[in-house]
């Protein structure tokens, strides 16, 4: 497999035209690691550049990497490598893993009169919603426990729901009643009912921009919205069966749709054309997603395995085997040197993503796993199991940091030999 990333830091501009430019100051972005430089052109526009720190670790030799920064990127000057240095230092510091986190029960939030079908948090974490089979979405403070919103006004379950993150301000909801509806994050206005699918919405997402909303349907299409004017924008055909997800990258020009017809597509996000058909799997796709650069994305589906695929070539790069039942969920790490496979075997499995070996097997559920993620800083994973519970796992090991008591009888996680640990 061909390694990814050689390069210490990758460039990222809002803009391809030259022409004098002025730095203006630098910005922090934790995860992924990187550096965003604000500068001026000559003709007073404010623009932004970025510098993406994916390789950045607690053991990086942050001379060399200075330097080579200042040798490449023209808007830092040599006088600039004392804030270049205290900036790299203090992303080290929030890579570094040094806490031993302990999580427990907060609070317990009963307002929905049914079962809840989704929940997400804003970017901060300060909010988070939850949508339910009693045809609305509530709006919580994460510290208080106060229920902030209520987003009424959909005739059937809200099965789909999401932030426009990193802004917050806006949320998108998607239902069986074959609407989406976007709303104000601040009042709970609704914004624009977004109408066209002619069946059950399952899957919603916004562009990382928030120029655009997708939608995904159990009609076999997904639908790209003007978040602005609520105008359809696209109508991406091409499934024969129904879209279970979709994300954007990170750039927000491609998108990618997993179906269950066993494929997933990428598509132009302009134009609406379909770039890849990615084609290879035996069952149904669950769950699909992109890495952070945009290069690479993952596929995880009922035949028990993930695929690792590059986005420009539409090639599969590696298919990740050893799961004895469904893979239910994948998921990327911030920087893209990990991913995570959940399946209904009870387990959990981390790859490295440049040498497709299988590092650790997470074992200790007693229940399906239906969702995995990684922590901001790729060094835990938590895990949510039909079982009733959540769990806390160290990536590179496979321990697990944190599990339910068990008060009334030993689980088998109890008389587990521990982690089962996997060599290259």
């Amino acid at each position: 497999m061909t390694p990814r990333r050689a390069a210490v830091f990758r460039l990222r501009s809002s803009s391809s035209g030259r022409g004098a430019m002025k730095l203006k100051r630098f910005l922090l972005r934790y995860y992924p690691p990187g550096i965003v430089l604000e500068y001026q052109r000559r003709s007073g526009a404010v623009e932004t550049k970025t510098i993406d720190l994916l390789n950045l670790a607690p053991d990086s030799d942050v001379e060399m990497l200075i330097n080579q920064i200042v040798a490449e990127e023209p808007l830092i000057s040599a006088g600039k490598k004392d804030t270049l240095r205290k900036m790299i230092y203090k992303l080290i510091d929030k890579i570094d893993n040094k806490e031993q986190q302990r999580f427990y029960l907060f609070k317990i939030l009963r307002a929905h009169i049914l079962p809840l079908t989704n929940c997400a948090f804003n970017k901060s974490g300060s909010k988070f919603i939850t949508g339910s089979y009693d045809r609305t979405c509530r709006v919580w403070d994460t510290l208080s426990g106060e229920e902030l919103l209520t987003l009424d006004g959909h005739k059937n379950v809200v099965y789909a729901i999401a932030f426009n993150n990193p802004f917050g301000d806006k949320i998108v909801t998607g239902s069986f009643d074959k609407t989406a509806k976007l709303w104000d994050g601040n009042t709970g206005q609704c914004i624009h009912t977004l109408k066209g699918h002619q069946t059950e919405i399952v899957c919603v997402a916004f562009s990382v921009q928030g120029n655009y909303v997708a939608t995904g349907s159990m009609d076999n299409t997904a639908k790209l919205w003007d978040v602005t004017t609520g105008q359809h924008v696209a109508s991406l055909e091409g499934h024969s069966a129904e879209i279970v997800s979709l994300n954007f990258n990170t750039d927000g020009d491609k998108i990618l749709t997993g179906s269950f017809d066993n494929t997933a597509k990428v598509w132009d996000v302009e134009t609406g054309h379909c770039f890849h058909t990615l084609a290879g799997h035996r069952g149904e796709i669950s769950s699909t997603q992109f890495d952070f650069t945009g290069d690479y994305c993952i596929t995880g589906s009922i035949d028990r395995s993930c695929k690792l695929w590059e986005v420009n070539s539409g090639q599969c790069l590696e298919t990740l085997n050893g799961h004895s039942d469904e893979v239910l969920d994948v998921c990327f790490n911030m920087t893209g040197n990990r991913l995570v496979t959940a399946s209904a075997d009870s387990t959990a499995r981390v790859y490295d993503v440049m040498t497709g070996s299988c590092i650790a097997i997470l074992i200790g559920h007693e229940g399906e796993i239906s969702k995995v993620q990684f922590s901001p800083n790729g060094a835990k994973i938590i895990t949510a199991s039909s079982d009733r519970t959540c769990r806390l796992w160290a990536v590179e090991t496979g321990e697990c940091l944190q599990a339910p008591c068990a008060a009334r009888r030993p689980t088998r996680a109890s008389t587990s030999p521990g982690p089962l640990r996997v060599g290259n």
